[in-house]
Order: C-alpha cells, then sequence, then structure tokens
C-alpha cells in the first residue's frame, strides 16, 4: 500500500515542480504550439507539458516498483522511452503521421513481444474465446496503436486528455491494487499523480499543452492497463474483484478516446479521405463549436466517461455482447444529440 501511494507523491511532487521550468525554457526559446484555424486555443502555448510527465512517472515507477515482482519493467520502460522521443520529436519539429505510427508499432511491438503485455482471448465475443499467437500478437499490436493514438487526437482542448488518462488511471490502478498486482497499481498511480500536477497548469487559461511528449506517453499507459485488465481476468477465477463481460467493462472504462477516434475515422474514411487527416470534427470541437468554454467541454466529457463507468459496473451480467450494445448505442445517441446541437447554432450564426 505504501508503494503505490508514494509512487502518486513522487510522480506528483516531481512533475508539479518539473513543469514551471519546463515553461520557461520553452518560451525562450519559442518552443510553442501557435493558434490555427484547427487550433481551439487563442495565444502561442508551450506544448511540452509531457516532459514534465515522462519525468514524474519514469522516476516514481523506478523508485518504488518492486523489480523482483514485475521482471519485465524494462521492456515497459523502453517502450515508454520511444514514444518519449517520438513525442517530443514531434512537437519541436513536425513528422509525418505514418513515422509516428511506425515508432508506435516498434513500441508496441517491444510491449507484446518481450513483457507480455497481450491479449490472449475474446471471451466469448462472436463465441471465440482463446486466440492462437498468430492472431493475439497483431490484434494485440493494433490494439496498442489505437488507444495511443486516441488519447493523442482527445488532446484537443485544456484539461481534456490529463483528466481522463487521471480517471482511467484512478479507476484501474484501484482494481489492480485490490487484485493484489502492486507493480501495474504503482504505474497506474505514478501517471494520476504525474497528470493530476499537469492540470494545474493545462486548466484555462492554459500555461501549457501535454503535446504528442505526454498524449502518447498517457495513451500507451492506459493501453497497458486496459490490456492488462483484461488479460489477467483469467486468473482471477471467483475472486470478488473479477468482472463479468470484462472486455465491455474495459471499453466503456476507455469509451470517450475510443468512441471518438472510431467514429472520426470511420467520418473520414466515409468522405473518402484518410483517417489520419486532420480537421475539427471531434467531440470536444462540437462542444466548442456550440458555445462552450475549454473548462466546460472537459467538465461534460469526463462526467460522460464517469456515467460510462458506472453503467458498464452496473450492467456487467447482461453479457459482453448485450453491454457493448448499450453502451455504443449511449454513445452513438449523445453523439447524434451534440452533432444537431451544433448544427442548430451554426444555422442560427449563419442566419443573424
Amino acid at each position: 500500500m505504501y508503494d503505490v501511494i508514494l509512487s502518486f507523491i513522487t510522480a506528483f511532487t516531481l512533475t508539479y515542480f518539473a513543469i514551471p521550468s519546463i515553461i520557461n525554457i520553452a518560451d525562450k526559446k519559442g518552443l510553442v504550439d501557435i493558434p490555427d484555424d484547427r487550433k481551439s486555443h487563442v495565444n502561442p502555448t508551450p506544448s511540452l507539458g509531457g516532459i514534465g510527465i515522462f519525468a514524474g512517472v519514469i522516476f516514481s515507477i523506478v523508485m518504488w516498483t518492486p523489480f523482483h515482482v514485475f521482471g519485465d519493467l524494462q521492456y515497459v520502460l523502453c517502450a515508454f522511452i520511444i514514444v518519449f522521443l517520438i513525442g517530443a520529436k514531434d512537437d519541436i519539429l513536425p513528422m509525418a503521421p505514418w513515422k509516428k505510427v511506425v515508432g508506435e508499432l516498434f513500441a508496441a511491438s517491444i510491449l507484446v513481444f518481450m513483457s507480455n503485455v497481450k491479449l490472449t482471448s475474446l471471451y466469448g465475443i462472436f463465441a471465440v474465446y482463446d486466440l492462437p499467437p498468430i492472431i493475439y500478437y497483431p490484434f494485440s499490436i493494433f490494439t496498442i496503436l489505437v488507444i495511443i493514438n486516441a488519447f493523442n487526437l482527445i488532446d484537443g482542448i485544456n484539461g481534456l486528455s490529463g483528466s481522463i488518462s487521471t480517471l482511467i488511471a484512478l479507476v484501474l490502478g484501484s482494481w489492480f491494487y485490490l487484485t493484489g498486482h502492486v507493480e501495474y497499481a504503482i504505474v497506474a498511480f505514478a501517471l494520476a499523480g504525474s497528470t493530476i500536477a499537469f492540470l494545474k497548469y493545462n486548466v484555462t487559461p492554459a500555461k501549457i499543452f501535454m503535446g504528442d511528449t505526454g498524449s502518447l506517453l498517457v495513451g500507451m499507459i492506459c493501453a497497458i492497463l486496459a490490456l492488462q485488465f483484461i488479460e489477467l481476468h483469467k486468473e482471477l477465477g471467483d475472486s470478488p474483484y473479477a468482472f463479468k463481460a470484462v472486455p465491455a467493462v474495459a471499453i466503456g472504462i476507455l469509451i470517450l478516446p475510443l468512441f471518438d477516434t472510431f467514429r472520426v475515422f470511420m467520418t473520414r474514411i466515409l468522405q473518402g479521405r484518410s483517417p489520419l487527416t486532420a480537421d475539427r470534427n471531434h467531440i470536444h470541437h462540437l462542444l466548442i463549436d456550440c458555445g462552450l468554454t475549454h473548462m466546460q467541454a472537459t467538465s461534460i466529457l469526463f462526467g460522460v466517461n464517469v456515467l460510462f463507468i458506472i453503467v458498464v459496473v452496473q450492467l456487467q451480467h447482461l453479457g459482453t455482447f448485450n453491454l457493448l450494445l448499450i453502451i455504443v448505442s449511449m454513445a452513438t445517441f449523445f453523439t447524434v444529440l451534440l452533432i444537431n446541437w451544433r448544427n442548430r447554432r451554426m444555422k442560427r450564426k449563419l442566419s443573424q
């Protein structure tokens, strides 16, 4: 218990005191994110907050993780360093999207092949249970890539990516602690400590953004936690902390980044565009277009994610397929309402 608490405090403290120096250096060196038509901020803002998050998370994990328990930690740290370097490079000198994906693919492969972060069962989805290695290796890598980029894509307004990753880390970290997997609890609470400290400087008026340096890292950590949350259920048996319909519960916990990414990618593909094409069609953009402030939009989306977590926990007895159907239907319904609200507001503005 003390290791978990100390990991949170250590990560929080280091990130909290590191970020002001990062802001100062970024301002002096001109390492700022310049506003444009697609972005929601109006003033040039440093975008290297992920350096502070990375420092807090890595230091805390190395300081407090019992290495005799977490034998694969070295590979996890290697993957963290890879996505950190990719993100830092992109924040300072933007990269082509395909180059970022190649780097993320390398990091995800290290996790899957070297540290055994993988999904080996679908728990009965589409009547599929255990997967053969030829299937679960690429499937696991694909899942990690999706989650990493989902967090990268929702990082578009103040406080959103930081608050959602904090929520996910606290929920999954508490579960790992209760089930005796202290090593993953330490990783989760280290992330929560760093992101909470970062939010002090990221709420409106934001003094710094986490940038790709931060969003890729928090996405990778949440991917690890989510996959291990699903995979470790195979060992729990009749534990009081075992969830029924665990894949649907995991998707419900990560519903905001996952559903928004799926919706935006499908929209781009149906319009004949590359799914990696940037636009202003994310759910946070829709809320901003409806006239909400950054923090109002973040608060609503945070509350919606909490609602979905409550729903999947309370309705887990319905089974994986039924629960997936419910949460996807709810997410679609809320999104349609939001799009209609945005469209009505745009029509009113044009008619004035």
